[in-house]
């Protein structure tokens, strides 16, 4: 990722180029960690546009991140989808699947698929607080362990042992569905 320093102060004085580069750069890593919490794209699309609607508020407020850009934007991700699940505890919801079948898959592989993903969401959702913030960061935006550890506040051994701890819960939550998928 560009220069957080360079970017911040391009930020401050809401240069278009210095806040087109954080929004390219930084999109992609919050999405992909703010959908792994959620589990619906359309949500998590919306929420990580709410990230970068609450960095141009800070910025215009004076009260934007001094230092880390990165470390800002997941923690204002992190109290997004907080909010989003607060909200959504209060309401149901009925999820509508729109998906469309590849023309290559027949119906067990789409079906396969299906309970694949839907298992491994429900897996996640059965870690701590902790683990998915860990699992959401380190798998779903790819950061570096020393990353993750900034981002939440922990040291880099007490990450690596949330994340040991949350692998081996989604091994062995997911284990029968793999053998079973295997098994056709």
């Amino acid at each position: 990722m560009p220069e957080d320093a360079a970017l911040l102060a391009g930020a401050r004085l809401l240069d278009s180029e210095a806040l087109a580069t954080i929004h390219d750069s930084y999109y992609p890593p919050l999405f992909r960690y703010i959908l792994l919490r959620v589990g619906h794209r359309e949500v998590a699309e919306d929420l990580t546009s709410e990230v970068f609607v609450r960095l141009l508020a800070a910025l215009h407020k004076g009260t934007a991140p001094q230092s880390t850009l990165r470390g800002w934007l997941f923690g204002v991700a992190s109290n997004v989808v907080a909010d989003h699940q607060r909200q959504a505890y209060r309401v149901t919801h009925t999820a509508l699947d729109d998906g469309l079948v590849s023309p290559g898959a027949g119906p067990f592989e789409h079906i396969a698929a299906r309970l694949t993903q839907e298992t491994l969401l429900h897996a996640v959702g059965g870690l701590t607080e902790d683990q998915q913030h860990v699992i959401a960061l380190r798998y779903g935006s790819e950061l570096p362990i020393r990353e993750v550890a900034e981002a939440l506040g922990k040291s880099e051994g007490a990450v690596k042992q949330l994340l040991a701890r949350a692998v081996a819960r989604l091994a062995k939550v997911m284990q029968p569905v793999v053998e079973g998928v295997g098994d056709e």
